[in-house]
Order: structure tokens, then C-alpha cells, then sequence
């Protein structure tokens, strides 16, 4: 799923608007211009940012495309130690709602994914293609 890069956690006013200036409006052109440590670093020089900072973007930016993790999923996620496609895909749907579980009680989340969620999760990040290299 393609998310517009303001909707995205982490991304701030300032950092938005040096990303239009480069044509980057959404998660997928985002992806392209960050997908491996030559390109974050050099993304990162335009934006005035640091490298660490344009890889998180792009773990985010990643999940992204999952359909149906939002942004409170997304962080929860990220809480139960999951920021990328790859480290999704290779989550036993179980285990992970275990964890998830436990996580979004520590966060006091208020609704947390139910099994299905979490096996479609999975089940989607099986199907694509790794976006992010390092």
C-alpha cells in the first residue's frame, strides 16, 4: 500500500518538504530512492538528515505496504522488535499476536490485531519482494 510520506511516523514538517523538493511525495518513490546504504546516504545528505534517520523512514515506509497496518499497528510492530517486510514474513502468526499482545498492554493500545489480522499480515509479507537492503 502506497502512503503519502506526512502520514508516515517520524516524518516531520521540515523533513516532508525537502523530500517534495526531490519529487518524493509518497512511501514507494521513497523506497526507490532509499533502498540501499549508497542511496540512503546520499538521501540523507539532501535532507540534512541522518542515515539512521532515512532507514527508519524506510523500515516505516516498508510496512507500509502491508494493507491494513496503520500507523498504531505500524509502531506496535516496531514496539515487538518487527521494522521491515523480511523480519515480518518470517513472524509465526501466533507468536507475534503473543508479543503484540504484551506490547500493546505496555503501550496501552487500545485495540490490539486479532489472529486473522496478523496471519494476513504474514501471509502478504511472504508475497513481496525485499525493498530495503543493507
Amino acid at each position: 500500500m502506497n502512503v503519502k510520506m506526512h502520514e508516515l511516523k517520524g516524518v516531520s514538517e521540515e523533513v516532508a518538504n525537502a523530500l517534495k523538493t526531490h519529487e518524493i511525495y509518497d512511501s514507494d518513490k521513497f523506497l526507490a530512492a532509499a533502498d540501499h546504504p549508497k542511496e540512503r546516504a546520499a538521501l540523507a545528505a539532501k535532507l540534512g538528515i541522518h542515515e539512521k534517520d532515512v532507514l527508519e523512514l524506510a523500515n516505516r515506509a516498508d510496512l507500509a505496504r502491508i494493507n491494513r497496518i496503520g500507523k498504531v499497528y505500524a509502531d506496535l510492530l516496531e514496539h515487538a522488535g518487527v521494522d521491515s517486510v523480511i523480519e515480518l514474513r518470517n513472524r509465526k502468526p501466533e507468536n507475534l499476536l503473543q508479543k503484540l499482545t504484551e506490547v500493546g498492554t505496555e503501550h496501552d493500545v487500545k485495540r490490539l490485531p486479532r489472529l486473522e489480522e496478523v496471519q494476513d499480515w504474514v501471509t502478504q509479507a511472504k508475497t513481496l519482494d525485499r525493498a530495503v537492503h543493507h
